[in-house]
C-alpha cells in the first residue's frame, strides 16, 4: 500500500484492476499525451507535477489546485497527440468521460461536481470552495457501488463506496452556495466566529434572545439612572455628590448585566 503525505491510499493494484475493467464510452473527446512516473490507472484524475507542464501525478487533496484531466485510452479518443516519448499516458480535458470516485463526502447524484479526493487518482462530490473535475452525469450509492477501505489523516480506517460514473469533465473553480437558513449570512459569521465552529440555527436564535432582553435590561437602567439623576438635580443642586455616587454604582450594575448576558450568549453558542 503506497501513501500520500498525510493520507493512506487504496493499493495501486485495486485502482488498476477497477481502471481496466472498465473503459471509457465512445463519447467524443480529444487527448494529448503526457508523461508520467507511475503507472496511471484508466479513468483515474490526473494532476500537473509541481513546476511542470508535461508531466502529470494522480490527483489528491493535497495537490488539487493543480488539476489537469482524465487518464483515457488513445484507441477511445477522436485525435490523440503524441510526444513520442517515454512513460508516455494519454489525459483528456473535456468530454463526458467515465471517471473513478468515491463516497467520501457522500453519495454522489448526477449534477453533483466532482473533485479530487484524499485516495489517489478517485474523486469525490466537492462539498466546500474547491477545484473541479466536472459534473457527474450519474450517481454513484450503494447499488452501484462496492465497498472499500482507506485509512483518514487521522489513521483511523474507513469504509466508502468505489465505482465509477461519467462526467462532464471541465476543470473549474466550485464555490458552494450558502445554505438558505433564517439567520443572515453576517449573524450567522459572527456567530461562527465567537464560537470557533459552524453554529446551527437554534443557539443562534436563543443567543439573539438573550441579546435582545439583557440590551433592554441595561437601556432601562440607564434611561432610569440618567432621568432620576436630572430630577435629583433639580430638586437639590447640593446632592451631585451623592448622585455621581449613585451614577457610579448603577454604571457598574449596567457593566455587570452586560458582562453576564455576554457570557450566556457565548456558553450558548459554543455548548449548545
Amino acid at each position: 500500500m503506497t501513501r500520500t503525505p498525510g493520507f493512506f491510499v487504496v493499493a495501486s493494484i485495486l485502482l488498476l484492476a477497477i481502471g481496466f475493467t472498465h473503459t471509457a464510452k465512445a463519447d467524443t473527446f480529444l487527448s494529448q499525451s503526457y508523461t508520467s512516473t507511475e503507472a496511471l490507472p484508466l479513468n483515474s484524475i490526473v494532476s500537473l507535477q509541481n513546476n511542470t507542464s508535461d508531466k502529470v501525478i494522480l490527483a489528491a487533496s493535497n495537490n488539487v489546485d493543480n488539476l489537469l484531466g482524465i487518464v483515457v485510452n488513445a484507441d477511445n479518443s477522436s485525435l490523440s497527440i503524441t510526444n513520442g516519448k517515454d512513460n508516455e499516458v494519454q489525459v483528456a480535458t473535456t468530454g463526458t468521460l467515465e471517471i473513478l470516485v468515491s463516497t467520501i463526502n457522500g453519495n454522489i447524484a448526477q449534477g453533483d461536481y466532482i473533485t479530487a479526493s484524499p485516495i489517489s487518482g478517485v474523486g469525490m462530490k466537492a462539498t466546500s470552495n474547491v477545484r473541479v473535475i466536472g459534473i457527474a452525469q450519474g450517481d454513484l450509492n450503494e447499488k452501484n457501488g462496492s465497498s472499500e477501505t482507506y485509512s483518514d489523516k487521522d489513521g483511523h480506517a474507513q469504509t466508502v463506496l468505489l465505482g465509477q460514473v461519467p462526467v462532464l469533465v471541465n476543470v473549474s473553480n466550485y464555490f458552494k452556495q450558502p445554505d438558505k437558513t433564517l439567520i443572515p449570512s453576517v449573524v450567522q459569521t459572527i456567530a461562527n466566529a465567537l464560537a470557533g465552529r459552524s453554529v446551527s440555527t437554534v443557539p443562534i436564535l436563543i443567543s439573539a434572545g438573550v441579546f435582545l432582553v439583557t440590551i433592554i435590561v441595561a437601556v432601562s437602567i440607564i434611561f432610569s439612572m440618567v432621568r432620576n439623576s436630572i430630577i435629583s438635580v433639580g430638586r437639590n443642586p447640593l446632592s451631585q455628590s451623592a448622585i455621581y455616587r449613585d451614577l457610579i454604582q448603577m454604571s457598574a450594575l449596567v457593566l455587570g448585566i452586560l458582562a453576564v448576558g455576554f457570557v450566556a450568549i457565548y456558553l450558548i453558542l459554543t455548548k449548545l
